[in-house]
């Protein structure tokens, strides 16, 4: 018999979400449907959660019965819906949680428990394992995806879903030093999309694969390994995952994702206003610069406009011995204290590059703590490939400690204004098996990464109020977990134009306006000159040019010829007569996966910029988000009037190769 206030179901039963409903079937599979319009279901029922164990998936549930309670937590007051079942000897749990303050998502949270007499060899859980049909009609690509999942080929964080399409997504190190991402899986189609991850406050090892079989349906779902007995009696919970639909491309999940985030207390800094300025760095000297190079550049440097002046590789003895390199600096702490006095003198701010949590082999941080270093299974040392390094354990106090230490020396004694924190192996961690460290499980180095980077925040802040802490993840997706301590982003070593404004859109998703966004050096864009990808997705523009007018040898790619001189003197007076930064990045409007051309919009104050991309296009395009009425358009790049357009319906004729920024100002009746 059924406990009092169950529902024996016969037929299907569901759980809304204010725009989204998620419908459960007798064999507890479960269905997506959008329902801000006509009720849209998005795929056909799956088998969405269920359990792996050391015989296979468990498959075959029966649902039995359906509760509902209230809930009060830290995202508001809503409504839990629990569904529970059983196959075989496991009962299943499904708890369902919409909250009218977060619509169009909803939060889930498996119970599984071992029913029978005999222990089960658990090997894992698949959650939000859902099908999502092409449009009818549509054609290809049929879908758009989002994915940040980190690999040692650095793929795009947006990607069309082609017939075929797979990838794993794994959240954990996907190659010796490449890892982490934000645990979100987005995939769209023109009309609705489809997004599911999960809401714990710390980093998972989840995988949120994603392939598409042919040209059918897109299929997504989110797995984790966990290898446990499960007594006879017992239960074990799920991470809580969560499900949503939307409209347009990835930018309203990630900035919902972000307000859910931070209700649960990971909260975004504000960047300090100094930051939103061009930034040169003297990275263009190569490791082998001199100071003199650098304090020679400065002049030009500063006429041109550039604000901040960056320390690159190259200052130290090793990684792992973050002490001035004689051969550079003889007097060791003073003559790093006279270079910053210098950039100050020259009217800039300065910042200052480090990679911590590597250690090369023989360094003093190698010779004299060599306890520090994470272990692999059989007690050998992670290498870290790029830096030819080992990595130290983020999760261990004392490598905490002494990062603290050298964050309060580079910025208390020598005085830099901030640190540009480089590294791919900085976004995730192997787990550790070093015993020295007493972990409770060696997941744990994963886990506690962002204990990392706020032990360097805390110390930073409490040494130099608003000082600059910039990480570069070079290459990676992004971990959110991070970003509460950080308050400069960077598109970190793009490979294109497109990684550079795709980032910049992810990220002003994730984190905001008022964190500051550095699109990286200009010389890492398409044709070593592109100021106008960083430029119209409001970022911060910056170069590693090298000055040809003083002495050493210099990588003449990086040169700064008379008519390169020209063209960033002209950019960097049109950030400053724009401050595209100081705007409001309006995400929504256009779908940078499907819309052509590819198009961001800024507002600000009364004003809206419209960026436009292609290699090439000829046509009318639409200047969304208008209010009413009349505007005068302006190519403000090369001065030029292109005429009137009236709003609410705007368009304008435009023929441009590569790129088109416009300015749209309202005109009075």
């Amino acid at each position: 018999m059924l406990a009092a206030g169950l529902l024996l179901l016969t037929s299907i039963a569901s759980v809304d979400g204010n725009g989204i409903r998620l419908e459960v079937d007798a064999q507890m599979r479960t269905r997506v449907v959008a329902t801000d319009a006509a009720p849209l279901p998005l795929g056909p029922f799956t088998e969405s959660e269920t359990l792996l164990t050391a015989d296979g998936e468990l498959h075959g549930y029966t649902l039995d019965n359906r509760t509902e309670a209230d809930v009060d937590d830290a995202l508001g007051h809503g409504k839990a819906v629990l569904w529970t079942g059983h196959s075989g000897a496991i009962t299943k749990r499904v708890e369902v949680t919409a909250y009218p303050a977060h619509p169009g998502w909803l939060f889930l949270r498996v119970r599984y428990t071992n029913g029978g007499s005999a222990p089960i060899d658990v090997r894992g859980y698949v959650s939000n394992r859902y099908e999502f049909e092409p449009a009818k009609g549509a054609g290809e690509p049929a879908f758009w995806s989002y994915q940040s999942a980190s690999y040692e080929n650095r793929p795009d964080w947006l990607l069309p879903v082609t017939p075929g399409y797979a990838r794993g997504n794994y959240l954990g190190m996907n190659a010796d030093d490449y890892g982490g991402g934000t645990p979100i899986l987005d995939v769209w189609r023109r009309d609705i999309g489809l997004a599911i991850g999960h809401v714990e406050l710390m980093p998972k090892l989840a995988s949120l694969p994603l392939q598409r079989a042919g040209a059918g349906n897109a299929q997504l779902g989110m797995s984790v390994q966990r290898e446990l007995t499960l007594q006879p009696g017992a239960s074990f919970d799920t991470i809580r995952s969560f499900v949503s639909v939307h409209h347009g491309d990835h930018f309203a999940t990630l900035r919902a994702y972000s307000g859910l985030m931070q209700a649960q207390g990971l909260k975004i800094n504000a960047s300090p206003a100094d930051i939103f300025e061009p930034l040169w760095c003297a990275w263009g000297y190569g490791r082998a610069f001199t100071p003199e190079q650098v304090i020679d550049s400065l002049p030009v440097v500063r006429q041109l406009g550039f604000r901040w002046a960056v320390l690159d590789d190259g200052w130290q003895v090793a990684e792992g011995d973050w002490t001035p390199n004689p051969a550079k600096f003889p007097a060791g702490d003073a003559d790093m204290k006279a270079m910053v006095d210098r950039i100050h003198a020259a009217g800039m701010k300065a910042q200052l590059w480090w990679a911590p949590l590597a250690a090369d082999p023989l360094s003093r941080t190698d010779r004299e703590h060599h306890d520090w270093l994470l272990q692999n299974a059989d007690g050998t040392p992670r290498h870290i490939s790029w830096w030819d390094s080992n990595y130290l354990c983020p999760a261990y106090g004392p490598v905490q400690e002494d990062a603290a230490a050298f964050v309060r020396k580079a910025l208390g004694e020598w005085g830099f204004d901030g640190l540009k924190i480089d590294g791919q192996h900085l976004n995730a961690a192997p787990p550790c098996y070093n015993k020295a460290h007493h972990h409770a499980a060696p997941e744990e180095a994963a886990e506690r990464v962002p204990e990392f980077f706020r032990a360097v925040w805390n110390a930073a802040q409490q040494v130099k109020p608003g000082a600059v802490i910039e990480v570069c993840p070079c290459g990676t997706g992004y971990s959110f977990f991070t970003m509460p301590y950080l308050n400069m982003t960077v598109a970190s070593d793009p490979e294109s134009s497109w990684q550079v404004r795709l980032k910049g859109k992810t990220i002003k998703a994730l984190l905001g306006d008022r964190s500051a966004y550095f699109g990286d050096f200009v010389e890492l864009s398409d044709g070593a000159t592109d100021f106008a990808s960083t430029f119209g997705v409001g970022g911060v523009i910056g170069s590693n040019f090298a000055w040809p007018g003083v002495p050493g040898e210099k990588d003449p790619k990086l040169l700064l010829t008379p008519e390169r001189q020209v063209l960033w003197a002209k950019w960097v007076k049109l950030f400053q007569q724009q401050r595209l930064v100081d705007g409001e990045y309006l995400g929504t409007l256009y779908d940078i996966g499907f819309d052509v051309p590819e198009t961001h919009v800024i507002a600000k104050g009364q004003a809206m910029y419209y960026a436009f991309y292609a290699p090439q296009f000829h046509g009318r395009v639409q200047l969304r988000g208008l209010q009413p009425g009349r505007y005068r358009i302006r190519d403000y790049v090369n001065d030029r009037d292109l005429g009137e357009v009236r709003a609410p319906d705007a368009t304008l004729a435009v023929d441009f190769e590569h790129s088109l920024l416009v300015e749209a100002l309202p005109q009075q009746p």
